[in-house]
């Protein structure tokens, strides 16, 4: 088989774009969904079944359910009700950059409202009850030693569902957005090309999971030195 390199070179400023666009939505998505996993994590942990049954509810739906369902029941089922399309939210919820991002956020949300319940229920019973026997408030315990040290639990359970989030987001292509593979899909249309084509985009993927992987790693390794330090020392 002869490679076209020349066409793929010529396709990488338009890849490129298409990247951009990927690491948008997943950026935003990831920050959001990451922010509100917070307190759905602490509702799901809630002895009171009024509090924590729609978190599991909701967990279940969207971990439960496919990406690519969710996005065409979004981009295309929400249309076919008149109270949404007479709503003020109707400007936004037809547009497909919208739709993916609110299906990225809610989707990664699911995700790590678990990630965060199962790291939250894992710190040790210790540290909180040295805390409590202190006279640490709840609202103190949970911001100076229930969070931080959930936080560390779930780093590399959390670095994975970011990376799986990157690979997601291909899945935009399909409600009209011009993502990563959206584009290699336009430059194929055009070119005939797909080999050549998916093969770069491909290449982009994997370099855009490797750089992130190095960053988390440097993340990881600052938020868990402390670790390697009583290792080290014991």
């Amino acid at each position: 088989m002869n490679w076209n390199w020349s066409v793929i070179i010529e396709s990488l400023p338009r890849l490129f774009e298409g990247a951009l666009l990927s690491l948008e939505l997943v950026a935003i998505s990831v920050l959001v969904g990451g922010i509100l996993s917070i307190p759905l994590a602490l509702m799901r942990l809630s002895s009171n079944a009024y509090v924590s049954t729609p978190t599991l509810a909701f967990t279940f739906f969207f971990r439960g359910t496919p990406l690519l369902v969710q996005l065409f029941l979004f981009y295309y089922g929400l249309a076919q009700f008149d109270a949404v399309r007479e709503s003020f939210l109707w400007p936004y919820l037809k547009e497909a950059y919208w739709c993916a991002l609110i299906v990225f956020t809610l989707n990664t949300c699911a995700y790590t409202t678990e990630i965060m319940r199962g790291a939250i229920q894992a710190v040790p019973s210790g540290e909180i009850e040295a805390a409590e026997a202190i006279g640490m408030s709840k609202i103190t315990l949970l911001r100076r030693i229930t969070l931080p040290l959930a936080y560390r639990i779930a780093l590399p359970a959390y670095s994975n569902e970011i990376i799986l989030m990157l690979k997601g987001s291909a899945l935009a292509s399909t409600i009209t957005l011009l993502d990563l593979t959206g584009m290699a899909r336009t430059i194929i249309a055009r070119t005939y090309m797909p080999v050549e084509i998916f093969f770069a985009a491909g290449c982009i993927y994997l370099l855009l999971t490797f750089l992130f992987i190095q960053v988390y790693r440097l993340i990881e390794q600052r938020m868990l030195r402390h670790l390697r330090q009583e290792s080290a020392a014991g």
